[in-house]
């Protein structure tokens, strides 16, 4: 990391390691000394990713201040955290947050397992469901009758089909967003949507705005698309985005562009609030920052209760500031890859006229399945049917977590796939490692931040239920016993698990 891209005031990371104090230490624990405290203290808030990678650090009688500690303490603990690959210091630019060399982010965990170990390994990598039958099914075979006309032409719709286009116009439209189909492209998921709009708008060396964490996917990316990414960590819990650290980073970093989940987020399943998406956008218009807001989990709320916040986009009448993706992979089934991005129309011009470097176009034979479910009614209950799995899942997963792991650490979102859980201080990447050892995939932390950020953390999808729920959970412990050991897992075998 070259330079630091954001900002911690003094104040700020005062609160963040006051609020460590609140962990208790264990039994026959020795304290360490002052500065080893405070070290270890930014270290973890690093890793966590409440603080972010390449975050600018006070100056050191600025933090003395806060901490009522002397400047030899934070001189001390800086000095330490430099030998350890946590910070880096240049003369006039003061220090930033860092990561050790040599810590490369994990690779495995997010791939779809392979078919043939689908007996003996229980894969909770992939945040997809299997398909809701029989709406699939029923979906296809209406699209083969709606195809025969469209086989008569060439078959390339760089915009997508206009009566799906005209569709999903009409459901923004009853949502409360008056949209033209002018204003719909249909792209090929979610990640082509996302791929077109930073290809438009974000050029190579552009910083791009993330939450921390954000959705691993998308993260990798951005990153080969050659972005820089600016971390900003989510408020604690599940309460959504910190406004105020959006507000620091959208006016001393500039983003071009800033990404977001605002509804059940992946990882954390965290759902932000009305008015912070009103403030979210204000402060984007004003940095002149383009907000892409993700809603491939808008409609996967699992609880009764919940009430939802408006779209983000209805606090950009104008449609200058919010660009919005939807897709049917995560509500519908992972393998109808169908996406769409609402945005003004010249926006929209924009991102057809630059497809034609890139796919041309969308699946006809997905699409017209797509505007099938969506003019039926079928695409509703198809959903009912997916919040209904997910919901079974969520439920018997935090079960077994609870009885199984009852150190490890865990809000339970209202909606959304996925669990984000801190793993009673044990490394992801080591868990991640070990747990394939012993028949059971989870992606680690890192995979979800940048540049290496929360290590103690796993993120578990809501995608077995039942017995298989309770054998995954064991398997997971068995995994944090190896790793709390000091072990490698070599000696273990994954056994035959059938549902």
């Amino acid at each position: 990391m070259a330079q630091w891209t954001s900002a911690v005031g003094a104040a700020q990371l005062a609160r963040l390691l006051n609020s460590q104090q609140d962990r208790p230490a264990g039994p026959g624990t020795r304290r360490p000394p002052a500065y080893r405290a405070l070290a270890d203290g930014i270290r973890l808030l690093v890793l966590e990713g409440r603080v972010p990678v390449a975050a600018r650090l006070p100056a050191e009688r600025e933090l003395a201040l806060s901490l009522s500690v002397s400047r030899t303490t934070v001189a001390a603990a800086y000095e330490a955290l430099r030998a350890e690959g946590f910070l880096e210091s240049r003369r006039g630019a003061g220090s930033w947050t860092a990561v050790p060399a040599g810590n490369p982010l994990p690779a495995r965990g997010l791939e779809p397992l392979p078919p043939e170990a689908l007996g003996s390994m229980i894969d909770l990598g992939c945040a997809a469901l299997p398909a809701p039958e029989p709406w699939l099914t029923r979906a296809v075979q209406g699209a083969l009758e709606e195809l025969p006309p469209y086989a008569h032409t060439h078959g390339d719709y760089p915009a997508g089909l206009p009566a799906l286009r005209a569709m999903i116009a009409e459901r923004y439209t009853a949502r409360g967003i008056p949209t033209m189909p002018e204003q719909i492209m249909v792209t090929t998921g979610a990640m082509g949507a996302i791929d077109a709009i930073c290809h438009l708008f974000g050029g190579r060396g552009e910083r791009i705005a993330v939450e921390s964490p954000s959705y691993a996917n998308i993260l990798q990316l951005m990153r080969e698309a050659g972005a820089r990414l600016v971390p900003v960590a989510m408020a604690e819990g599940l309460t959504g985005w910190d406004i105020d650290r959006w507000r620091q980073v959208l006016r001393d970093a500039a983003p071009r562009i800033a990404y977001v989940v605002a509804d059940f987020h992946n990882p954390t399943g965290a759902l932000a609030g009305e008015d912070q998406r009103r403030q979210l956008v204000e402060a984007a218009r004003s940095a002149g920052t383009v907000l892409v807001a993700d809603e491939t989990m808008t409609e996967l709320w699992l609880d009764e209760d919940v009430s939802m916040p408006r779209p983000v986009c209805a606090f950009d009448p104008a449609g200058s500031t919010v660009v919005t993706v939807g897709s049917a992979s995560k509500a519908f089934w992972a393998g109808m890859r169908i996406g769409w991005v609402r945005g003004a129309p010249d926006v929209i011009r924009s991102l057809v006229a630059a497809r034609a470097y890139a796919d041309l176009g969308t699946p006809v034979l997905e699409q017209l399945a797509v505007n099938w479910l969506f003019s039926t009614g079928g695409w509703e209950q198809a959903v009912e049917l997916r919040r209904g799995q997910a919901r079974e899942n969520r439920d018997a997963l935090v079960a077994a977590l609870r009885k199984e792991l009852p150190s490890w650490e865990f809000e339970v979102p209202q909606g959304g796939l996925t669990l984000w859980v801190r793993a009673g201080g044990l490394s992801g990447s080591r868990l991640a490692e070990v747990g394939e050892r012993v028949g059971v995939r989870v992606p680690s932390g890192p995979r979800f931040g940048v540049d290496g950020a929360f290590e103690g953390y796993v993120r578990l999808p809501f995608t077995v239920g039942g017995a298989v729920a309770d054998e995954a959970a064991a398997r997971l412990a068995a995994a944090a016993r190896v790793v709390e050991s000091g072990g490698s897992g070599a000696g273990e075998s994954p056994r035959t698990f059938v549902a």
